[in-house]
This record gives structure tokens, C-alpha cells and sequence, in this order.
């Protein structure tokens, strides 16, 4: 019936339009709370994308890591030997190591060094699914070759222009002498500002103080017809309580819940989220309000004429759901704009995806929807006694 009485007289609609200035104001207030609000999340999951991007491209079904491990920033090793050992298992087809350590680049032109992930792989066998390392391997066979992830911070050095046009370039790693004889494309994270992938020759030169047999990650390949929870169950309940068994994307999991729940970082961005909630809601009350303070007489008219008070309700309720649409507009075209504006600057995996636009609308509505209950109250209180 609301529906119904809402299209004959859109009394909602034409409340709002009939002050323009205090209607821009209020797009304007909601705009800002929703632009809050989608640059907390967009940076969150742009952050533990970009944290968890290298987990997500190895090349593996099951993954071998120390039980110790909680990010990559500060990884533990464990023996090689449990790998062997996972070998000898029904449903494993092969099996690769991976070596990971955090080593000085020194940026040429700057002479300054910054810390780099470095992945020691065996050149041999693929053992990461991106289509630039894939295709690189047999280059860094040779001691002191390296692939550079170009996704990286720009303060490594244009380690991508100068390899393009002259097809090398030369720094130092650990104070060792290397060469980059290709790029790909990972990106920054919280745990490092870029990435090294080398052959594991190259990376036990650079890191001289490793042992040979402790190793960072285990992949495990299976046979095709392999159920992957089976024999993840089957090695967890038969190798040593030393390592974890896991499958890749739980492996992404552990890092990014060291960041979201092991520091600070997820309850800043919820703090965030909630600041832009409580402002848009003072913002809509506002307005809400002071239409219906300068309304009162008119809304006691309609109550004198028989409307009820659910009835005006849902006329400010209306008038709340038209507002969080006005105001959602405008902040997901600006969100959008600075997320590319962002992805440019920083190359952050921050982009819009459908299910945080539909998160934000709904909050948004809930927003304008709490402030109209609230403002309610005022409605309530018209008399048309005391106002006639």
C-alpha cells in the first residue's frame, strides 16, 4: 500500500527536491560516508590479495610448510627429507622444493639497497603457475641469473624499462653480482616490496649460510585420478608432527590471517569501515530531521486527517532509501576512479569487485534506513493538539 500511495504522491520525492541546497548537502555527506567506506575495503582486500598473490601461483596441490609458519616476512624452514617421504605416498605424482629468503637489492643508479623476496627454485621443473617464469627457466639455470618482478616498488630501479630495450641488467644481491634475465609481474606485499625468483644454485650462493636440506615450502603434485583431501589426510596422519600439510589457498589463509587478526592491520580498516557507517548516519539524520522539524505542521495535518504514523514512516523511510541511492552513485563512480588511480600509483590489486558494491549499497541503505527510524521519534511527537 505504501508502494501504491508513494506513486499517486511522491510526498517523499518532492520533500527532498524542494530543498535543493540541503538535498546536495546530504548526497554530498552520504557520497563521502560510502567513498570511506569502499576505500577501507578496497585497500584491505587489496592488501591481502597482494599478500597472499605468491601462495595463490604456486604450482602445487598439496604444500609442505613448517608448523611454525605464519607469513612469509619471517618464514621457517624444515627438512627436505619429509618431502622424500611424501613421495612413497598412493595419489603423490611429484614433488619440488622451494627456498625463500629476504636478501638486499641494491638499486644501481641510487646505490642504495631495500630489502626483496628472493624464491630459490629448481630450474628443472616449474614450480610456479605464472607465464613469465614458466617461460624464463632455462635462462637462470646459469649461476647469478634472476628473474625480477616488475610489479614491484619503483625504488628497486628500472629494472623493466633497461631490461626491455637492452635485454640485461646488472646489480647486486646479498653483495653478490646478478643478473636479471627476465621479468614477470607479482606486485608488492606486506611481506616484501617485490620478489627474485632464481634457480636454488643461485640462491644458496646468495645465501651462504643455508643448509641445503632445510627448505621453506614443499609442493606436492598428485596423479590426475587423486582425490587432494584424501591424501592431504593420509600424509598429515602419516608424516611427523614437524611439517603441516595443506593445500595452497590454506597456505594463503595462514599468511593472511597473520595479518588480519596477528596485527593491527584488519582492526584499522574495520575501524574505518565503521567511522564512514556512524557518519553517514549522523549525516542522514541530520536532514531527515530538520525536514521533519520544519515539516511538523503539515506531518500533524496528516495525522489530524487520519494518516497513521506507520504510513509517515514509511515516508521517511522513502526518503531515506533516495537518498542512500543519490548518494551511492556518485561515491561508486568516484571509488572506481581511485581504485584505478591507486592500481597506477602503487600497483595494488585494488579493483572494484560486485560483491563489496553490493555490500556497501545494502550498508548504505541500512544507513539512511536506522537514521529514519531515529528521526522518527520527532514524527512521533506531532501533535495536532499542541500545533493547532
Amino acid at each position: 500500500m505504501l508502494s501504491k500511495l508513494f506513486l499517486k504522491t511522491p510526498l517523499a520525492w518532492r520533500q527532498l527536491l524542494k530543498e535543493r541546497t540541503r538535498l546536495l548537502v546530504a548526497v554530498a555527506g552520504i557520497t563521502f560516508a560510502d567513498m570511506l567506506i569502499f576505500i577501507q575495503m578496497g585497500f584491505e582486500s587489496a592488501l591481502f590479495d597482494a599478500a597472499v598473490k605468491p601462495h595463490r601461483s604456486l604450482q602445487a596441490d598439496l604444500v609442505l610448510i613448517n608448523p611454525q609458519f605464519q607469513t612469509l616476512f619471517s618464514v621457517k624452514n624444515f627438512s627436505r627429507e619429509r618431502l622424500y617421504q611424501a613421495l612413497g605416498y598412493d595419489g603423490v605424482q611429484s614433488i619440488n622444493s622451494v627456498y625463500i629468503g629476504t636478501g638486499q637489492w641494491r638499486n644501481p643508479e641510487t646505490r642504495l639497497e631495500r630489502a626483496i623476496l628472493v624464491w630459490g627454485i629448481d630450474p628443472a621443473k616449474s614450480a610456479f603457475t605464472i607465464p613469465e617464469i614458466q617461460q624464463n627457466l632455462d635462462p637462470i639455470k646459469q649461476l647469478n641469473q634472476v628473474l625480477f618482478d616488475q610489479a614491484g616498488r619503483p625504488e628497486y630501479g628500472a629494472v623493466g624499462d633497461i631490461f626491455q630495450k637492452t635485454g640485461k641488467f646488472d646489480t647486486e644481491l646479498n653483495n653478490k653480482n646478478v643478473r636479471v634475465k627476465g621479468i614477470f609481474s607479482s606486485g608488492a606485499s606486506f611481506a616484501a616490496d617485490g620478489n627474485v625468483v632464481t634457480s636454488d644454485s643461485t640462491f644458496l650462493q646468495i645465501f651462504p649460510e643455508r643448509q641445503p636440506d632445510r627448505i621453506e615450502v614443499g609442493l606436492i603434485t598428485l596423479k590426475p585420478e587423486a582425490n587432494p583431501e584424501i591424501v592431504r589426510s593420509q600424509l598429515a596422519a602419516g608424516l611427523p608432527n614437524d611439517v603441516n600439510v595443506l593445500t595452497p589457498e590454506q597456505f594463503a589463509q595462514i599468511e593472511k590471517d597473520y595479518w588480519a587478526n596477528g596485527t593491527g592491520i584488519g582492526f584499522i580498516f574495520g575501524l574505518g569501515v565503521g567511522v564512514g557507517f556512524i557518519v553517514g548516519i549522523v549525516i542522514v539524520y541530520q536532514i531527515l530531521y530538520s525536514d521533519v522539524s520544519e515539516h511538523l505542521p503539515e506531518y500533524a495535518t496528516l495525522k489530524a486527517m487520519g494518516y497513521s504514523d506507520r504510513y509517515l514512516l514509511g515516508v521517511l523511510l522513502q526518503e531515506a532509501l533516495l537518498l542512500a541511492i543519490l548518494g551511492f552513485i556518485p561515491a561508486f563512480v568516484l571509488s572506481f576512479g581511485l581504485y584505478q588511480l591507486t592500481y597506477t600509483a602503487t600497483m595494488l590489486p585494488i579493483f572494484m569487485k560486485v560483491d563489496r558494491a553490493i555490500n556497501v549499497f545494502i550498508l548504505t541503505v541500512i544507513m539512511c534506513s536506522v537514521s529514519g527510524a531515529i528521526a522518527m521519534r520527532k514524527l512521533r511527537a506531532a501533535d495536532p493538539a499542541d500545533i493547532f
